[in-house]
């Protein structure tokens, strides 16, 4: 599983980092994002509705998002 730490990064940066690496994981297969702004997690809802797509506040205000390529 590829991970993504993006901490601190506020929008648009951890949706280029995303746009940069989804693309090499191959169908089937998850990219994991680490997040601390609640805009990045709206962010990611919106714009990746083509993958499923996993949230988990897993402490207050730090988000998993996990992004499984169809």
């Amino acid at each position: 599983m590829t991970k993504i730490n993006c901490f601190g990064d506020i929008c648009p940066v951890p949706i280029l980092k995303i746009n940069k690496e989804l693309p090499k994981v191959p169908p089937g297969e998850t990219l994991e994002v680490v997040c601390d702004h609640s805009c990045v997690v709206e962010s990611i809802r919106d714009k990746f509705q083509h993958c499923d797509v996993t949230i988990e506040e897993v402490m207050n205000g730090v988000w998993e998002i996990k992004i499984t390529k169809n």
